[in-house]
């Protein structure tokens, strides 16, 4: 018999045992008696209920018409501006962040000519539930020639708005804030009339890190809270904290007066609905001024499965409920990601009469 049988019999014949002496031994040691429902030897057999229960496959439930995501329909200027972007990625050796997390929106986005730059490599330190991202201990180390590289990219690219995010690096001893300021600084330099967008990690929770990223210059400053708070332990990386999350964008929104705090959350991990207008007051509390909710999906087999599929219905409810807390920018909807093009042409209008306010002021 295979060797995996062989176990279960040795099991099923323990339990056996088990039922005669139960009396014996709760007598002995005061414990409850052993269950006497357990599988018997014939459950194993040939045509045994075990067997045949141990035999059924069970089926992923299949996803929701509205997360079938159609083609786009590129024109051909999107076509070429997506072919363009590609090969640009490919040139300068750069990671994105649309490819690395296989986000259903990439080719939309490349051919509204919009991308998310992953930079500091495409391997974190971290291993979150949700995340298809590479990870190690102890990832290769920094380029230091990134900074350069991406500024020369995204000028290439004749963008207006450019979304930077990065992988965790806990092995450094500034976790790669230095390195994050200098390709800001460059980007500016490049592009003085460039808006940066950053959506970075949490720093360990280390307040004077957060700001010396901030005052490197971007235009918004997002770090993803991801989950409610009940659930954050089974879905991201121990090392991150729904409280240390909420007090990075605090720390972020005070260490430079003008810049924009945003963050994002998914659902369809096991919240209730309650949870997440809990979880958008304690965002509007520490000063977010855009929030973002889509749905989870699970990247690969391996990966947290996905707890339900939410109704568009519901994502409605609640970009209702958080525009009705004062967001500036609320993105809801089964597909929407935290740096989907549809946020950005709102944030980039919002920016530019803040610095033309700012100007005159």
């Amino acid at each position: 018999l295979p060797e995996e049988v062989l176990f279960a019999m040795a099991a099923a014949l323990r339990v056996n045992v088990g039922r005669r002496l139960a009396p014996f031994a709760r007598c002995a040691s005061g414990g409850p008696a052993l269950a006497q429902d357990g599988p018997t030897l014939q459950d194993f057999l040939p045509g045994g209920d075990f067997a045949e229960r141990a035999s059924i496959k069970v089926k992923r439930s299949p996803k929701p018409a509205w997360l079938k995501k159609a083609n786009p329909g590129l024109t051909a200027d999107g076509t070429q501006t997506y072919e363009r972007l590609k090969k640009t990625v490919k040139h300068l050796k750069l990671a994105t962040v649309c490819q690395e997390a296989k986000c259903p929106n990439m080719g939309e986005c490349w051919a509204g000519g919009t991308a998310t730059i992953m930079v500091m490599g495409d391997t974190c330190t971290r291993a979150c539930r949700f995340c298809s991202v590479k990870t190690s201990r102890a990832p290769p180390p920094l380029d230091p020639g990134e900074p350069e590289h991406v500024a020369k990219a995204v000028a290439e690219w004749g963008l207006n708005y450019v979304v930077l995010t990065t992988v965790d690096r806990d092995d450094l001893p500034d976790q790669g804030a230095e390195h994050l300021a200098k390709t800001v600084s460059f980007l500016r330099e490049k592009q003085p009339k460039l808006l940066v967008e950053t959506l970075l990690g949490d720093f360990q929770g280390n307040h004077d890190l957060v700001a010396h990223v901030v005052r490197s210059g971007m235009d918004v400053y997002a770090h993803n809270i991801e989950t409610v708070e009940r659930t954050t332990p089974q879905v991201r990386d121990r090392r991150a904290g729904y409280r240390q999350s909420l007090a990075v964008l605090e720390a972020a929104k005070a260490a430079r007066d003008g810049v924009v705090t945003k963050s994002s959350i998914m659902v369809g991990c096991g919240e209730s609905t309650e949870e997440v207008k809990q979880t958008l007051r304690d965002l509007r509390t520490a000063g977010v001024e855009i929030v973002t909710l889509g749905q989870y999906l699970q990247p690969t087999k391996g990966h947290m499965k996905v707890g339900r599929y939410v109704d568009p219905v519901e994502f409605d409810e609640y970009r209702e409920y958080a525009d009705s807390l004062g967001f500036a920018y609320c993105a809801s909807g089964p597909l929407v990601r935290s740096s989907y093009r549809a946020g950005e042409f709102f944030v980039e209008s919002m920016l530019r009469k803040r610095r033309m306010q700012d100007a005159a002021a």
